[in-house]
């Protein structure tokens, strides 16, 4: 078995759909399908049953996703770790800067504790560059939330969290238990600077062009909303400062929290760090 089919396998076996594996891996789906079907053959078992309904993993398909995520892992880490004794193990990590994350602090002691002679070098930004830097080529990987212009990146989801509307305490929306954005359409939204990634734009302002001030940082979208009045999306287990408070969208998809790095790059430094903050996120 290569690693490289085993990358194929653990991406199909993640992803439980051949379409999307193949878009993971940036490739198209027969070729995947066909590397699975011959994996099969060279163990003489079936790990997937495929039916209308989807795929699943079958008994022995589970036993092998668990060896080849720990011979992928080790392979990584042999690579690390050659990497580190040559000097030149240090990998850039972007992050946006929209408050403590408790699964970002689980991401870097876990990261610290499997390759603890790896230099990471964080780069923080505001809210008007979603990817952290990435397409400047000033990091390698991005710890960002979606949506955004995805062209030219991979990007892994490894949470999801509800947004609400950022309002005023005595804003008379307050006393609401939800809202709809039909119920924010007349007001006045804080949003980002003209040339923000439009994806990114639009997500924050609920679909609509918005009128408002101009805010880069979530201080300021906090401080637009006290000082004036205006209102704006958060996400809801983000604790509101005092005088303002979130009260849920109903109609609004969840905020991504994502990995993104650029397609096509096999350092295994980033790989790892995916898989590191997948499991991170997911405790």
């Amino acid at each position: 078995m290569e690693l490289r089919t085993l990358r194929y396998f653990v991406a199909v076996a993640e992803e439980l759909h051949f379409g999307r594996a193949a878009s993971r891996l940036h490739m198209s789906q027969p070729p995947l399908s066909r590397a699975i079907r011959q994996l099969e053959t060279e163990l003489g078992a079936t790990l997937f049953d495929r039916s209308s309904a989807g795929v699943t993993l079958t008994a022995v398909g589970a036993v092998l996703l668990d060896e080849a995520r720990a011979l992928l892992d080790q392979a990584d880490r042999v690579r690390v770790r050659v990497a580190a004794a040559a000097g030149v193990a240090t990998v850039t990590v972007g992050i946006l800067g929209d408050g403590a994350d408790p699964g970002a602090a689980r991401l870097a002691g876990a990261y610290h504790r499997r390759h603890p002679a790896v230099e990471v070098r964080i780069r923080e930004t505001d809210l008007t560059d979603p990817t952290c830097g990435l397409r400047a080529g000033l990091v390698d990987v991005a710890l960002t939330r979606g949506p955004f212009d995805e062209t030219g990146l991979t990007v892994r989801e490894l949470r999801t969290d509800p947004v609400g509307a950022l309002l005023r305490a005595d804003d008379p929306l307050a006393r609401r238990d939800r809202l709809d954005l039909a119920d924010l359409a007349d007001r006045r939204w804080f949003r980002f600077p003209e040339g923000t990634d439009p994806v990114w734009q639009s997500y924050w302002s609920g679909g609509e062009r918005r009128d408002g001030p101009v805010v880069r940082a979530v201080q300021e979208c906090r401080q637009a909303v006290l000082w004036n009045g205006t209102v704006g999306m958060t996400l809801l287990d983000h604790e509101p400062a005092e005088g303002l408070t979130v009260v849920p969208l109903t109609d609004m998809p969840p905020s991504r929290v994502v990995a993104a790095w650029n397609e096509g790059d096999t350092n295994p430094l980033i790989r790892s760090f995916v898989r590191i903050a997948t499991a991170a996120y997911r405790g």
